[in-house]
């Protein structure tokens, strides 16, 4: 495993429960690193994608990594900025 360069992780369209169980094994699966996940391809900025990206936060966060997201819209920033999470992006 490189972890000289961040790791790359894609959300889907819409960010289901099994999709993040999906990246959270992926996070298993790594030592601790940097890690960016492009949330850009999310079609739908609504709670259940803010309970996704805080539930992939914080699995990133125990298992060591430092993640940030990448290419967040605008409705999914407003959102995130609504119940005070705009920190996350």
């Amino acid at each position: 495993m490189d972890t000289s360069q961040p790791l790359e992780l894609t959300l889907a369209a819409r960010a289901t429960p099994d999709e993040i169980a999906r990246l959270c094994a992926v996070l298993e699966r790594w030592p601790p690193t940097d890690v960016v996940c492009d949330v850009g391809g999310l079609t739908h900025a609504d709670l259940a994608a803010v309970n996704a990206l805080a539930r992939l936060k914080l699995a990133a966060g125990r298992l060591g990594h430092r993640l940030r997201f990448r290419g967040a819209g605008g409705e999914l920033l407003l959102l995130l900025d609504l119940v005070g999470l705009a920190d996350l992006v």
